[in-house]
């Protein structure tokens, strides 16, 4: 995983702080949606929206299904979009594992709901520039993906 640099010469601006309710499948998917619509009003190019958008929802479905809530903030730096997702969840026991395409830990409900194909954190890593994820068991998951323009 490539790690975002954090350094002060990124110009990070918040743009919006938003809350992600655990468990609450009614609203999910309102918070990729809304940073879309944002970044469509100040002009984000569409390939970079799409990779956006994808980002904010596989991460929106996870704090929802397995994060037990959280937030996203949005960042805007000349040419790039930052999304720092926060969840309050038990932690990823094998990183290295949960990246693999096709693993999952989505419940029976999750999969009925047609959840659960084990692609969140490899389309995450895929429509990233960057992306970096801190993780402890008992202390809940940071994931920080940039998309550059």
């Amino acid at each position: 995983m490539t790690s975002p640099n954090h350094g002060p010469q990124d110009l990070l601006q918040l743009v919006q702080t938003f809350i992600i309710k655990g468990d609450d499948f009614a609203a999910a998917g309102s918070v990729s949606l809304a940073i879309k619509k944002l970044l469509k009003e100040v002009g984000f190019p569409p390939e970079a929206l799409r990779r956006v958008a994808i980002t904010a929802f596989e991460a929106e479905m996870n704090v929802v299904m397995y994060g037990g809530g959280g937030e996203v903030s949005l960042f805007l730096a000349p040419g790039t979009a930052r999304l720092v997702i926060k969840d309050h969840g038990p932690g990823i026991p094998d990183l290295d594992l949960a990246m693999q395409e096709g693993w999952s830990t989505a419940t029976a409900a999750m999969r009925e709901m047609g959840f659960g194909a084990g692609m969140g954190l490899p389309n995450i890593r895929k429509n990233s520039s960057r992306f970096h994820v801190d993780t402890a068991l008992g202390q809940g998951t940071t994931l920080t993906a940039d998309i550059d323009i």
